[in-house]
């Protein structure tokens, strides 16, 4: 008897449809895609990004990039747990060292990975081949297969253009939080005729539109689909709220009964209702909202 498969998903993930007077009034529909119901560990996006990748490790170890907060870091860390794989996270920030780990990075060593903080000056050139290696080197993590931060990269895309064909028919708009741009890239080429991409970056800085494009070009050679993205919701960048976000995110989970993680999904589902309160959709417009994560620690 084989052992079940400690990745094994649950797809499609569930569509849910929500009744909010906000929507509603202006004869809009709300869907949620509840993709923070994939897996208990690897959440949303991040397993739809991760799994290709580790198909093309083939075993090998995993080393991976982020800041003090990343949820990619931890999904790693639990694929490499869950895996039985060694996994390296390399850390923005060297003044974190040697201080005691945040819950998140506590999470991340608990499942197993190796923690190496680096100057952020460093870690800002990571993609440039010599400095990779020898991040690689110093981390001990040579011969690991590498994960980009966020885990973007075209075995991503390709994973998350599954997200936009689960979609197809049931949205006009769907819109997602994007970090690094890959779940956008791939939801985007996976839609089909009529229907729109909408991305929320969470970072300032309006970067993104030239990273997905780039992302789209080298997993399928042309830009693909429709998308666009609006930068107004990022709430002073990663990792960053405020109190109105947070009192519109304890809304929405009375309105609905839906744990509202803040970095991301509130973020987005803020922006959907302040497009809608401006009359960016038509109405008879269905919008669906990708939910990628849940709050920590819950996932």
């Amino acid at each position: 008897m084989t052992s079940p498969d400690p990745l094994s998903p649950r797809l499609p993930s569930p569509l849910w449809a929500v009744r909010d007077d906000r929507f509603d009034r202006r004869g809009l529909r709300l869907l949620l895609k509840r993709d923070d119901l994939i897996h208990p560990e690897l959440i949303g996006n991040k397993w739809r990004k991760l799994m290709p990748n580790v198909e093309a490790a083939q075993g090998r170890a995993l080393v991976t990039f982020g800041g003090a907060w990343s949820n990619h870091l931890r999904a790693t860390a639990a694929a490499g747990r869950l895996l039985g794989l060694p996994t390296t996270g390399v850390v923005r920030g060297q003044e974190l060292a040697g201080r005691p780990l945040n819950p998140s990075l506590a999470r991340c060593a608990a499942d197993g990975m190796r923690l190496h903080f680096v100057d952020r000056s460093v870690y800002r050139r990571k993609a440039e081949p010599e400095t990779l290696a020898a991040l690689l080197h110093a981390a001990g993590a040579e011969g690991s297969y590498v994960v980009p931060e966020g885990g973007s990269n075209t075995e991503a895309v390709h994973g998350c253009r599954a997200l936009g064909a689960e979609l197809r028919g049931h949205s006009d708009v769907v819109a997602v939080a994007c970090g690094t741009g890959g779940t956008l890239a791939g939801l985007a080429a996976g839609l089909g005729p009529g229907q729109r991409a909408l991305g929320i970056p969470v970072l300032r800085g309006g970067f993104l539109d030239t990273a997905v494009q780039t992302l789209q070009e080298r997993a399928f050679g042309t830009r693909v689909g429709s998308w666009t993205l609006d930068d107004r919701f990022h709430f002073g960048g990663y990792a960053r709220t405020t109190p109105g976000l947070e009192a519109f995110a304890r809304g929405f989970e009375e309105r609905h009964g839906l744990p509202v993680e803040r970095l991301y999904v509130a973020k987005v589902l803020y922006g959907l209702v302040t497009l809608a309160e401006e009359g960016a959709f038509t109405r008879g417009t269905t919008i669906a909202a990708v939910v990628t994560g849940r709050p920590f620690p819950e996932g």
